[in-house]
């Protein structure tokens, strides 16, 4: 049976994949919905128009909203398909763009409401990193000392504490 590190990161990478998934699609293509993608448009004039050093760099709102929206799908894909360490550097990047994404609602004066969602979403990309990136707990093996046909633990194992000893 697989561990609950392990259920707990798969559940993470699913739902966080599929999410950037979708977002990353609403940015891309009106088909999922017309009023989100307009939204996503009218947002990113504001970017755009908040940041004069993008336009300068010859970014316009629709290059900055596809390819936000493109690293979008392909983190999201990444980390619900993809196993291993390319989880984690799709995650990391997802984690950099909300980042982003939050410092662009903070520059143009968004509600918390606006944001709240890629608050809540970078906490678990946080978290999420954090709990794959622990090293897995092995469980410490069971050292048997036989004597005169008894088998009884070893005496560091059968002590309770380390530097402690059983009085009775």
């Amino acid at each position: 049976m697989a561990s609950p590190r392990t259920i707990t990161i798969i559940a993470l990478s699913v739902a966080l994949g599929l999410f950037f998934v979708f977002m990353g699609t609403i940015k891309l293509t009106p088909r999922l919905s017309r009023d989100a993608y307009n939204e996503m448009k009218r947002a990113y004039k504001s970017y755009v128009r908040a940041l004069p050093m993008l336009k300068k760099m010859g970014v316009s709102s629709i290059l900055l909203r596809k390819s936000i929206g493109a690293l979008e799908v392909a983190c999201g894909i990444v980390m619900t398909l993809v196993p291993g360490r390319p989880k984690d550097v799709a995650n990391f990047l997802l984690l950099l763009l909300v980042l982003a994404v939050l410092f662009f609602h903070q520059l143009v004066g968004d509600p918390l409401k606006r944001y709240a969602h890629a608050l809540v979403f970078g906490i678990l990309l946080t978290c999420r990193l954090l709990i794959a990136r622990q090293p897995e707990e092995q469980p410490p093996e069971k050292r048997i000392l036989s004597v005169n046909g008894d088998e009884q633990p070893l005496i560091h194992e059968a002590a309770p504490e380390r530097g402690k000893m059983k009085v009775s």
